[in-house]
Formats: C-alpha cells, structure tokens, sequence
C-alpha cells in the first residue's frame, strides 16, 4: 500500500505540469488580456505594466519562470487585479472559508443522501421509496440559484430561524450547507439506492441471510460496504469541486470564499489567479481520488495495492 501511495504521487507531479501547461495556453490564447480597458491605455502605461508583470518576455519564458516560482518559493505571483495582493494572499484569506462551506456540505449531503438511499432500496416500490427518489429528483432538479433564495425566505425571512447571509458563526453556515448539499445529497442517494438494488441481490448476501444473520448485520456488514463502492467513487471529484468554492452559493449568502475571485479572475483576465486556482483544484481533485482508492481496500478486502 505505502509503494503504491508513493507512486501515485509521484505521478501527481507530471499530472501537475501538464495541467499548468495546458491552463496556461488557454489562458493566453484568449482574445484580450488583463490590461485591455474600454478606453485603452496609453502605450508607455501598458507597457510598462507588462513589464512588471514579466508579460513581455516569450511565453515559454513566462511559463518556466512561473512554474520555477511555484516550485522553489510555492509563489503563484501576484494578482494583476486586485493592486498590492498576490495569490498566495488570496488563497490564506478566502480559501478556509470556501473549504469550511464544502467540508460541511458534503457532510449534509452524506447524511441525507446515504440513509435515503438505503431506505429506498430496501422499501423498493414502496411509499418510502417514491417519497425518497421525489426528495432525490427535487434536489437534482432545483439549482443552487433557486434553493438559496427560497431557504432565506423561508427559514430566515419567514421563520427567523438563522441569519439571512455572512459567514463565521454557526446559525450562518446552515443556510448555505443546505443549500450547496442538497444536490449533492439527491446525487448520492440516487447512487445509494441503486448500487443496493444490485448487492442486496447477490448470492453472498442470500449465503449470509441463510445462516441466521439478522438483517440488521447483514445490511451494515456485508450490503452497505459493497454498495459505498461506488459512492465513494463520485465522493472523490464532489469533494474537490466543494471544497475549492462555488460562486452561487456564496455569492447569494455573501460568503467571501474563492468562488467570486476565480469568476471575476477569468472575466478580467486575471492570469496568476486563474492559473493558481486551477492547480488548486487539481491538487485537491488527485488528493481525494487517492483517498478514493485508499478506500477501496477498506470497503473490499479483495482489492490490493502494490
């Protein structure tokens, strides 16, 4: 297991580079550039500001000084938006917030979704299960942009349960927990329910009902941990996309996470934001697909790493 962990992320190293690279190129290939202006600035500015931030060097200069900087200082460079911060600076100051904002939304989305889930697969064709599945399609169906106005309204407006936005207290983080877990809660119980469906038919689980195994130890001991296979699958990349901020749901809440700056980084051709918050993603995406895997051999004794 521990060589197997090592090569992966050994391999997470070139994974890297060619991600830098390809975002790189995109970034660069689109029309305009950070400094183009409705009213255009005069010539000896412009110049001068590319000169400062090293864009009039070759790009293939550009990109082996900025990977050089990330390798040896862990220095994404400065934003050319937002005068006087760099990216480093922006990660330490919004990045906690959006981690702690997906961390708990997944967590809603685990506890909602899983239990249903299994209550649907066990209770197929049953009220349960039409009740559980109608949960499931609403939350699939509703976006972040309607759920987040429509829980304000009704728990904070409505009620005065929790605070209507902000972040930094517990009653604030409900509302937006709710309102980012939801969806992922109906994509996870309409996986639960189906990966069950399958195991809960599998000779092994007929084999241990056979010897007089209660249901209960059956379900928990032998279905579910098969049935989370799967699950555990789509956790990987869900936790990635929550974690690194989603602009909805923070810009609807006021919650100053990453979501806002990646959005306006890429309309304002923000190079070194846009850049940095992709390697983060893809950081946080190799990370939780090897935590995925790691898994595995926990949910499935027959599966070995070496």
């Amino acid at each position: 297991m521990l060589r197997y962990i090592i090569r992966r992320l050994l391999w997470t190293i070139p994974v890297l580079l060619f991600i830098s690279l390809v975002t790189f190129a995109l970034v660069h290939a689109v029309p305009g550039g950070p400094f183009t202006r409705e009213k255009p600035l005069p010539p000896e500015v412009e110049a001068n500001m590319r000169r400062y931030y090293g864009m009039d060097k070759p790009l293939p200069q550009q990109y082996l000084q900025y990977v050089a900087k990330i390798v040896t200082k862990f220095d994404f460079g400065p934003s050319m938006q937002q005068r006087g911060r760099t990216v480093n600076e922006i990660f330490k100051a919004h990045l906690p917030i959006s981690a702690q904002l997906g961390v708990l939304a997944l967590l809603v989305a685990l506890i909602i979704g899983v239990p249903l889930g299994i209550v649907s697969a066990l209770k197929q064709n049953t009220g349960w299960d039409y009740l559980g599945m109608s949960v499931a399609v609403f939350g699939v169906s509703v976006p972040n942009i309607v759920l987040g106005p429509l829980l304000i309204w009704i728990f904070a407006l409505g009620l005065g349960w929790f605070p209507v936005a902000g972040w930094g207290t517990p009653e604030k983080m409900v509302l937006p927990a709710l309102a980012l877990g939801v969806n992922s809660s109906a994509i996870i119980g309409r996986l639960t329910r189906a990966s069950m469906l399958q195991v809960i038919r599998e000779d092994y689980i007929r084999t241990a009902r056979s010897k007089g195994l209660s249901e209960r130890v059956v379900m928990i001991r032998h279905a579910l941990k098969n049935a989370f296979i799967p699950v555990a699958t789509i956790l990987g990349p869900m936790f990635a996309a929550l974690v690194t901020g989603t602009f909805v749901v923070e810009q609807i809440f006021a919650i100053p996470g990453m979501g806002k700056y990646f959005i306006t980084s890429v309309t304002n051709r923000d190079y070194p934001v846009v850049m940095g918050t992709a390697l983060l993603y893809a950081v946080f995406l190799v990370i939780a697909n090897l935590a995925v895997d790691i898994t595995y051999a926990f949910l499935d004794p027959r599966i070995r790493y070496t």
